[in-house]
C-alpha cells in the first residue's frame, strides 16, 4: 500500500488505470439505485456509506499492515481540516445524485479543475494563466448548461440539485488541494484515506442526530432506516467496499505505473462510463444542451490535465 515509481510497464498501468476508473464510475449508480429504490436521505447514505470505508480499512491495516495506522501526532489537526473536506464533499456529492442523477452528478463533479485552480490562486497564491482561466471559463459554461440553470424554472423545481450540483465541483477541487498538502507531509495516502474517513463518518453522524439537515429529508436520525431490507444493506456496503475503496486501490495502484499526468488523462474516461451505466441500468438521458456541457467541461479538464502535464 505504497506509492512506487512510475515503471516501463506502461501497458499494465493503463489496464489497472482503466479498471479503476471503470469501478469508481459505478459510485452514482450505486448512491442513485439506493436513494431511488429505498429512499434512503442522503446524508443518512453518505454516513453509512463512509462507516463501511472505514470498517473495512481498518480491518486490512490490522490484519495486514498496521504501521499504517500511525500518522503522527502532528498530522492530527491537519487530518481534522481533511476530513471535514471530505464530509463537505461527500454531502454535496450524495445529495447532487440524488437530486439530478447519476450522469449529471458526475459531470458536474468533473468540474473540480477549474475550481482548484480559482481556490489554489486565492488561497496559494498559484499562478492563474490564459489557460486555467480558458478552463475555469469552460467549466462555469459546462456547469450550466448540464444544471440547466438558465433556465429560471429548473432554480424552483430543483433549487438544491442545481446548488449541490455546483457545489460539488468546488468541494471535489477543496478535496484535491488537502490531497496534495497531505503528500507534501509525506503522510501515507491509506492512512490519509481512513484518518479523513473517520472525521467525515463522525461528523455525519451528529449531522443526522440533530436537527440540521432533517428539516429538508436530506438527513435522518433512525440509523437504521433499511432495517431488514438485506439487499440495500448489501448494495451499500458494495458501494464502500468496490468503488471506493476498489476504484481508489487500482487507480493509486495504476501510478506506480505511468505518470500521473497520464492517469489523470485517463480519469476523464469517468463521466462517459457513468453515462453509459446510467443509461443502461436506471433509464437516465440527457438531452444535447447537456451532452453540450458535458463536452465543455470535460475539454477543460482535459486541457488543464495537458498543460500541468506539460509544466511538469
Amino acid at each position: 500500500m505504497t506509492l512506487a515509481k512510475p515503471t516501463s510497464r506502461p501497458a499494465r498501468g493503463y489496464l489497472i488505470c482503466l479498471l479503476g476508473i471503470a469501478i469508481w464510475s459505478t459510485t452514482a449508480i450505486f448512491i442513485r439505485y439506493i436513494t431511488q429504490n429505498f429512499s434512503m436521505p442522503p446524508l443518512l447514505l453518505a454516513l453509512w456509506r463512509d462507516l463501511f470505508v472505514c470498517l473495512t480499512l481498518g480491518a486490512i491495516f490490522i490484519a495486514l499492515n498496521r504501521p499504517l495506522l500511525r500518522v503522527g501526532q502532528r498530522n492530527l489537526a491537519f487530518l481534522a481540516g481533511y476530513g471535514l473536506a471530505l464530509m463537505f464533499l461527500n454531502t454535496s456529492w450524495t445529495i447532487s445524485v440524488a437530486f439530478n442523477g447519476a450522469a449529471v452528478s458526475t459531470v458536474l463533479g468533473y468540474s473540480s479543475p477549474a475550481f482548484t485552480a480559482i481556490v489554489g490562486w486565492r488561497l496559494f497564491g498559484e499562478r492563474l494563466d490564459r489557460v486555467k482561466i480558458a478552463a475555469v471559463i469552460l467549466a462555469i459554461l459546462g456547469c450550466a448548461l448540464v444544471s440547466k440553470a438558465y433556465r429560471p424554472e429548473v432554480w424552483q423545481l430543483n433549487t438544491i440539485g442545481v446548488i449541490t450540483g455546483l457545489l460539488s465541483g468546488l468541494a471535489f477541487g477543496i478535496y484535491s488541494l488537502m490531497g496534495k498538502a497531505a503528500s507534501m507531509r509525506e503522510i501515507n495516502p491509506w492512512s490519509a484515506l481512513l484518518y479523513t474517513f473517520v472525521i467525515a463518518t463522525i461528523l455525519l453522524l451528529v449531522i443526522n442526530l440533530t436537527s440540521f439537515g432533517q428539516a429538508q429529508g436530506l438527513a435522518h436520525s433512525n440509523l437504521l432506516w433499511l432495517g431488514g431490507t438485506y439487499t440495500a444493506w448489501i448494495v451499500l456496503a458494495l458501494l464502500a467496499i468496490g468503488p471506493t475503496i476498489g476504484g481508489y486501490g487500482l487507480y493509486t495502484i495504476s501510478l506506480g505505473y505511468l505518470p500521473a499526468s497520464v492517469a489523470n488523462l485517463i480519469a476523464t474516461l469517468e463521466p462517459a462510463f457513468t453515462a453509459i451505466l446510467a443509461y443502461l441500468l436506471l433509464a437516465e438521458r440527457m438531452d444535447w444542451v447537456q451532452l453540450l456541457g458535458s463536452g465543455l467541461i470535460i475539454s477543460g479538464v482535459i486541457l488543464l490535465r495537458i498543460y500541468e502535464g506539460r509544466r511538469s
